[in-house]
Protein backbone atom coordinates (compact mmCIF):
# COMPACT_ATOMS: atom_id res chain seq x y z
CA UNK A 1 0.00 0.00 0.00
CA UNK A 2 0.99 3.78 -0.94
CA UNK A 3 1.93 5.84 1.99
CA UNK A 4 -0.89 8.31 2.54
CA UNK A 5 1.71 11.40 3.81
CA UNK A 6 2.67 13.91 1.45
CA UNK A 7 6.05 14.25 1.39
CA UNK A 8 7.24 18.06 -0.16
CA UNK A 9 10.69 18.12 -1.35
CA UNK A 10 10.70 22.11 -0.99
CA UNK A 11 9.07 25.17 0.16
CA UNK A 12 6.84 26.03 -2.62
CA UNK A 13 5.65 22.40 -2.99
CA UNK A 14 4.46 22.83 0.94
CA UNK A 15 2.77 25.77 0.33
CA UNK A 16 1.26 24.18 -3.01
CA UNK A 17 -0.79 21.07 -0.72
CA UNK A 18 -1.99 23.90 1.55
CA UNK A 19 -3.31 25.67 -0.96
CA UNK A 20 -4.89 23.23 -2.41
CA UNK A 21 -6.22 21.17 0.57
CA UNK A 22 -9.91 20.86 1.55
CA UNK A 23 -9.72 19.81 5.03
CA UNK A 24 -7.24 20.83 7.92
CA UNK A 25 -3.46 19.56 6.93
CA UNK A 26 -1.37 17.88 9.75
CA UNK A 27 2.18 19.10 8.99
CA UNK A 28 4.52 16.97 10.57
CA UNK A 29 8.07 18.62 10.85
CA UNK A 30 10.86 16.78 11.49
CA UNK A 31 14.88 16.82 10.78
CA UNK A 32 18.03 15.08 9.85
CA UNK A 33 20.12 16.40 12.50
CA UNK A 34 21.03 13.39 14.77
CA UNK A 35 19.09 14.69 17.92
CA UNK A 36 16.12 14.70 16.03
CA UNK A 37 16.79 12.12 13.64
CA UNK A 38 15.86 8.64 16.37
CA UNK A 39 13.01 11.04 17.88
CA UNK A 40 11.51 11.42 13.95
CA UNK A 41 12.50 8.19 12.96
CA UNK A 42 10.16 6.88 16.16
CA UNK A 43 7.28 8.79 14.77
CA UNK A 44 7.87 8.09 11.17
CA UNK A 45 5.25 4.66 11.30
CA UNK A 46 3.05 6.61 13.57
CA UNK A 47 2.93 9.53 11.45
CA UNK A 48 1.68 6.99 8.52
CA UNK A 49 -0.93 5.25 10.65
CA UNK A 50 -2.43 8.79 11.35
CA UNK A 51 -2.75 9.51 8.11
CA UNK A 52 -4.80 5.87 7.25
CA UNK A 53 -6.52 6.48 10.39
CA UNK A 54 -8.18 9.68 9.57
CA UNK A 55 -7.56 10.04 5.91
CA UNK A 56 -10.82 11.88 4.32
CA UNK A 57 -10.56 14.20 7.36
CA UNK A 58 -6.99 15.67 7.18
CA UNK A 59 -3.95 15.73 4.90
CA UNK A 60 -0.45 14.48 6.46
CA UNK A 61 2.49 16.19 5.24
CA UNK A 62 6.03 15.48 6.53
CA UNK A 63 7.98 18.35 6.01
CA UNK A 64 11.92 18.52 6.22
CA UNK A 65 12.90 21.67 8.49
CA UNK A 66 15.64 22.90 6.49
CA UNK A 67 13.65 22.29 3.20
CA UNK A 68 10.72 24.40 4.66
CA UNK A 69 11.93 27.34 6.79
CA UNK A 70 9.47 29.78 5.64
CA UNK A 71 6.51 27.28 7.13
CA UNK A 72 9.21 27.01 9.91
CA UNK A 73 9.11 30.29 10.75
CA UNK A 74 5.37 31.00 10.22
CA UNK A 75 3.76 28.39 12.75
CA UNK A 76 7.21 29.05 15.58
CA UNK A 77 8.31 25.26 14.54
CA UNK A 78 11.11 25.09 17.52
CA UNK A 79 12.09 21.59 17.30
CA UNK A 80 11.50 17.88 16.05
CA UNK A 81 9.63 16.58 15.56
CA UNK A 82 6.56 18.83 15.56
CA UNK A 83 3.16 18.81 14.83
CA UNK A 84 0.67 21.39 13.73
CA UNK A 85 -2.78 21.43 12.51
CA UNK A 86 -3.41 24.24 9.40
CA UNK A 87 -6.49 24.85 7.82
CA UNK A 88 -6.75 27.25 5.20
CA UNK A 89 -3.22 28.34 5.86
CA UNK A 90 -3.61 29.48 9.45
CA UNK A 91 -2.52 26.64 12.37
CA UNK A 92 -5.58 25.79 14.30
CA UNK A 93 -3.36 24.45 16.85
CA UNK A 94 0.26 23.26 17.78
CA UNK A 95 1.28 19.58 19.63
CA UNK A 96 4.80 21.52 20.66
CA UNK A 97 7.96 19.58 19.86
CA UNK A 98 9.32 15.94 20.78
CA UNK A 99 7.86 12.72 20.48
CA UNK A 100 4.31 11.73 21.16
CA UNK A 101 2.22 8.57 22.15
CA UNK A 102 -0.38 7.09 19.79
CA UNK A 103 -2.72 8.34 22.24
CA UNK A 104 -1.71 11.73 22.62
CA UNK A 105 -0.75 12.67 18.81
CA UNK A 106 -5.12 10.77 18.65
CA UNK A 107 -6.22 12.83 21.43
CA UNK A 108 -4.91 16.60 19.99
CA UNK A 109 -6.05 15.54 16.65
CA UNK A 110 -9.85 14.55 17.95
CA UNK A 111 -9.45 17.64 19.38
CA UNK A 112 -9.31 19.81 16.64
CA UNK A 113 -10.89 17.73 13.92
Amino acid sequence: MASRVQRPHEEAEFEFILARADVPVLAYFHGVWPKAAAACKEMDALVREVADVYQGRLIVVRADIARCPGPVRRYGVTGAPSFVLIHRGEAMAAAGSGPMSRAALGEFLDAHL
